[in-house]
């Protein structure tokens, strides 16, 4: 979830991968590209109320910001070959 508290103002990170949505993540010890995209739609639903099962509550928080609070989404990106 793409909060800064819950502040108004979103957090550097999400506007970092919205102005360059390709990123490496580490996980697991392995560096992996990945893609960032807001979810939206029932897919977005589906995933705030995925979060709910961690015994947080996302909607407090949220409705303690001013505007909507984006569901960030990390996909596999194509790898990039020397050549490109």
């Amino acid at each position: 979830m793409a909060m800064n508290g819950w502040g108004a103002a979103e957090p550097a990170w999400w506007l970092n991968l919205l102005a360059r949505p390709i990123a490496e993540v580490e996980l697991k010890g392995a560096r992996r590209r990945v893609r960032a995209r807001a979810a939206v739609g029932e897919e977005r639903e589906r995933l705030w109320a995925r979060w709910r099962e961690f015994g947080d509550d996302p909607d407090w928080y949220a409705h303690r910001r001013p505007g909507r609070t984006e569901v960030v989404v990390l996909e596999p990106a194509p790898e990039v070959s020397a050549s490109a």
